[in-house]
């Protein structure tokens, strides 16, 4: 009852979301509970929802969702895989399991990422210019977005735990805000997420300046 009435405080405190939420996980934290990214996909939805109908000015929804799963060996990973898909049936999900790329459902963006490395997304992309022959002279940083596998920046990223940060969209994230979770993945709860979205609200984003 006490966490109800928390939540409930929380929620009320909320006008402003991050448009596109990342969390960097272990593969050891999703094998101890792979059902949670089922579990935020939903907050997420929820969240929105009863945001969106204080229809408040400065109010955005959730539109975008990751999950970096950290693993050297991705295959490990595949018996979490039913607990991936069932994010299918409550949202849009985008699975990256070595060399392939699903697409299941409808609504929320989620991007689920098994094993993918940002220093090897950059350097695929090099690679395809070279392979497209694209002129020295042209290669800027917009050309070099086109050509990234994930095409958006995430707003916040969010490691639970006390593990360090992966180079997971090294070039995507350069602005986003960092939340370091002293909770740990298996212990998360939806007021620990309430307390994310809470804290992006409170800070003010420079994008470098």
């Amino acid at each position: 009852m006490l966490y109800w009435l928390y939540e409930q405080m929380l929620k009320r405190k909320i006008s402003v979301l991050p448009a596109h939420i990342c969390f960097m996980i272990s593969g050891r934290d999703m094998a101890e509970a792979p059902d949670n990214l089922l579990r935020i996909t939903g907050w997420c939805n929820e969240i929105s929802s009863s945001i969106a109908k204080q229809a408040l000015p400065e109010q955005q929804t959730i539109t975008g969702l990751t999950f970096h799963i950290s693993s050297p060996a991705p295959e490990q990973m595949e018996r979490c895989l039913p607990a991936i898909y069932a994010i299918g049936n409550i949202a849009r999900l985008t699975l990256h399991y070595r060399e392939k790329e699903e697409v299941i459902g409808e609504g929320l963006g989620v991007v689920v990422a098994i094993g993918k490395s940002g220093r090897e997304e950059i350097t695929a992309c090099i690679r395809k210019m070279a392979f497209d022959k694209i002129p020295a002279q042209q290669v800027d940083e917009r050309l070099l977005e086109s050509y990234l596998t994930f095409k958006y920046v995430p707003d916040i990223v969010v490691k639970s735990g006390g593990d360090h940060l992966t180079d997971f969209l090294i070039w995507q994230s350069v602005y986003s805000e960092l939340y370091f979770s002293d909770v740990n993945w298996t212990s998360l709860r939806k007021v620990d997420f309430l307390r994310i979205l809470r804290d992006y609200q409170s800070r003010v984003r420079r994008f470098g300046k």
